[in-house]
């Protein structure tokens, strides 16, 4: 006897369908699992067996074989136990399973038929939308998250026996009623054919209902992006006009940026901040993001829908390479993939291990993170914003000017200290701003309340209009910020004066830039003439561009 269901697994932070095929043939009893399965599938035929007994059911005395199809996919974890179980059901005539064809089935088992909650279901189930499946059945933990995709019928459940009549018996002739009751929904009637009906070698049979179990969407707050860290407010920093500029451009163009300077100047506090002038995430982007979150774990149900802030994460200088980039036995996301489509703060920049920092060039060049292992290559997103902070020297003082904080390191230990930070990973960098401590003035000008023009909704706002002119641009190119440009497309899209292409071509010879650096001078002057509505870049675009990476000559 043979029965095909319906499953999914994760690769990457992508879906990919899984035909559960189940086969029953005559031979000793014993349960074969093929098509590349791990040892959690592979264990899966105890929980499986155990759920099925507990839940009233029969587990077959004969072979079973089942397939987990395509084989040449090596699949991971526990979300086949309930395709399993419910195959093997179907398969020996234990149950009828409606639009079986149609339907997809995940999550784990327990050993008393409880379903247990898996990650990575977002992913399975919008890749089941797109095959064409119409519903999905799963943990009610999971419904939640699975019910943001649409047009997929999601049925939410705790135990296999939800599925199936459990309280009250009605006498009908040639069948039987039981009346299945969940709490808070209505009393359902399902036929369970008497089993003098059936074939002699057939189990007792039930019919699966659906119908109360679906799961109703919520109505989802679009708007929940705009109070996001608004508690936090560039209007509370003290002066440092100038890097609040800079932070609007890198906010604009998703441009990277480093800030440097002695230590309580501010450095931390204004990134941290940046969170709240950047631009809502878009549909794409959100459920992009929400993926990411269910794959590595960490979505949880607020009853918000999809992620609509652009991520914040900051992680500490003794993460491990596998944290910052992904990996592990079974590859997750690292911090580079969770930042995706947001920020990825780095404070006191030369504290980390250079080696885990080299490992940043590839993301900050490519948007995405590629994961080798022996049977598979798995890709992760990483398209971010790398922010960074960092004093000029160990003590933190170089530079200053003030009689009670002289700097007390040597030269050798200022250049050790500096060659952290390689030339090939600074040259990544757009911006790389010096922070001074705040002046006399700038305490007087907030103790008269006098603003700056430099808020966070009045730098937000000007963040939206250069992204609303770069959406324009790069229609149906793929291409959503000036920092993403290359090759054509950047010389197409960085027309500049002859005195802008003097000035860039005497800074290229004058300075030492690598053409690395000469490219992204040209998508920050395009940034910054974006801010000011302009479609030619003008000499004091690249001059200012320019002025954002002098300090790569010091660093």
């Amino acid at each position: 006897m043979y029965g095909k269901l319906y499953s999914a697994c994760v690769h990457g932070i992508n879906g990919v369908m899984v035909e559960v095929e189940t086969d029953l043939s005559n031979g000793l009893p014993m349960v074969s699992i093929i098509g590349l399965p791990d040892s959690a599938i592979r264990e899966s035929v105890e929980r499986v067996r155990s759920a099925i007994k507990n839940c009233g059911f029969t587990f077959p005395s004969q072979r079973v074989t089942i397939n987990l199809a395509p084989a040449d996919l090596r699949k991971e974890g526990s979300a086949f136990d309930l395709a399993i179980a419910l195959g093997i059901l179907v398969t020996s005539d234990q149950i009828v399973f409606p639009q079986q064809e149609q339907m997809l089935l995940i999550g784990e088992l327990a050993l008393d038929g409880t379903l247990r909650p898996v990650t990575g279901v977002l992913s399975m189930v919008d890749t089941a939308r797109q095959y064409g499946l119409k519903s999905v059945v799963l943990p009610l933990q999971n419904a939640a998250e699975a019910a943001l995709v649409e047009g997929i019928s999601v049925y939410g459940i705790r135990h296999i026996n939800d599925l199936f009549a459990a309280e009250q018996q009605v006498s009908e002739v040639g069948t039987e009623q039981f009346q299945f009751h969940i709490p808070g929904q209505p009393s359902v009637l399902v036929k369970k054919i008497a089993s003098e009906h059936a074939h002699p070698s057939s189990y007792p049979q039930k019919q699966v209902n659906m119908k109360p179990l679906l799961y109703v969407r919520e109505s989802v707050d679009t708007q929940q992006t705009l109070t996001y860290h608004m508690k936090e407010d560039y209007a509370d920093v003290f002066g440092q006009q100038h890097v609040k500029r800079a932070l609007v451009i890198a906010a604009a163009g998703m441009h990277n940026i480093l800030l440097l300077g002695p230590p309580g100047t501010g450095k931390t506090m204004l990134i941290k901040r940046l969170p709240t002038i950047l631009p809502p995430l878009s549909e794409e982007e959100a459920l992009e993001v929400t993926k990411i979150l269910s794959v590595a774990g960490r979505f949880k149900e607020t009853g918000e829908g999809l992620i609509r802030a652009r991520p914040f994460r900051s992680p500490h200088h003794s993460i491990t390479a596998s944290g910052l980039i992904g990996g592990g036995a079974i590859p997750k996301p690292g911090e580079v993939s969770l930042a995706h489509q947001g920020i990825l703060f780095l404070d006191e920049f030369p504290e980390f291990p250079r080696p885990i920092l080299e490992l940043l060039r590839q993301p900050l060049e490519d948007g995405e993170v590629h994961i080798s292992r022996s049977r598979a290559v798995f890709t992760f997103p990483a398209s971010m914003l790398l922010a960074t902070s960092m004093n000029p020297c160990p003590c933190g003082f170089l530079g200053s000017d003030h009689p009670l904080q002289r700097c007390t390191c040597t030269e050798n230990r200022i250049a050790r200290y500096r060659a952290k930070i390689s030339g090939p990973l600074l040259d990544r960098i757009d911006l790389q701003i010096e922070v001074p401590r705040p002046s006399e003035r700038d305490f007087q000008q907030s103790e008269t309340s006098q603003p700056d023009g430099y808020d966070s909704t009045t730098m937000r706002q000007m963040v939206l209009d250069a992204q609303h002119i770069q959406l324009e641009r790069y229609k149906g190119t793929g291409i959503y910020w000036n920092s993403q440009l290359s090759g054509k497309l950047l010389r197409q899209h960085t027309v500049a004066t002859t005195e802008a292409t003097m000035l860039l071509n005497a800074a290229f010879e004058q300075l030492g830039m690598s053409m690395r650096a000469r490219d992204r001078i040209l998508k920050l002057a395009r940034t910054i003439a974006d801010l000011e509505q302009k479609d030619q870049l003008d000499a004091v675009h690249v001059a200012e561009a320019i002025q954002y990476r002098q300090l790569d000559r010091k660093v």
